[in-house]
């Protein structure tokens, strides 16, 4: 069963209040749980498949609104960057996700409810058990609280690579010493702040939701200002 308290920070947080509970439990069951309780929930496995499928739809829908200048190649690029599942772990954090997650006592004793993956499949799985729930719109929204605050940011466009064309800039004339130095950083959710320095002089900071990201946020503010 979903906690109440998971249920109402659903409710809280995102303004989600699900029809069917027994899909929000679904998308929150392992295989390894389901296969220890076959009169059980079945797992989230088929739910994921759609919530691939949904979340690829929804963000794309989104970039095609709201980056007309960019072709379809950059398009494309930009979604793969985003549906590639990588960051969707730090979503399911941040959403609360990881302990509700019901495993198998194999899975929870080898530490499956901090994998990467598992809470990548289960965040597509929620994304596919809300579509089947409440449709579209209601996804849409989740992800406009969740998702495209980031896309927004840049934080996924790594079409160019900031950190690469600062070094050739600053470098042409010779060494330039560059570094990037965390400053701050917290896991729930996950936010770094870094700190770049040419020289040993502060030129620039950078926020993401990982340290890669903010690397590339500073370095783009820094080839602003010398550009």
């Amino acid at each position: 069963m979903v906690s109440t308290k998971f249920l109402k920070q659903l409710n809280d947080k995102y303004q989600i209040k699900f029809r069917n509970e027994k899909l929000l439990e679904e998308a929150f069951t392992h295989s390894s749980y389901a296969n220890e309780h076959p009169n059980g929930v079945r797992d989230y496995e088929k739910l994921e498949f759609l919530g691939d499928a949904v979340l690829e739809i929804a963000v794309s829908d989104y970039l095609y609104r709201h980056y007309p200048e960019l072709n379809e190649g950059e398009l494309t690029r930009m979604r793969s960057n985003i549906v590639r599942t990588e960051g969707f772990s730090e979503f399911a954090i941040e959403c609360g996700f990881q302990d509700e997650i019901n495993l198998g006592n194999g899975e929870e004793k080898a530490g499956a409810r901090h994998r990467k993956t598992l809470l990548e499949d289960v965040f597509e799985a929620f994304n596919g058990a809300l579509y089947l729930d409440q449709g579209m719109k209601a996804v849409t929204h989740f992800l406009h609280l969740t998702v495209y605050p980031l896309i927004a940011k840049g934080e996924f466009d790594d079409s160019r690579d900031y950190k690469t064309d600062l070094q050739e800039l600053l470098q042409k004339n010779g060494p330039v010493n560059i570094e990037y130095e965390t400053i701050s950083e917290t896991q729930l959710p996950s936010h770094f702040v870094v700190e770049l320095k040419i020289n040993d002089q502060v030129k620039s900071h950078g926020e993401g939701h990982n340290k890669k990201a903010a690397e590339q946020q500073a370095a783009k503010k820094a080839l602003q200002e010398l550009e």
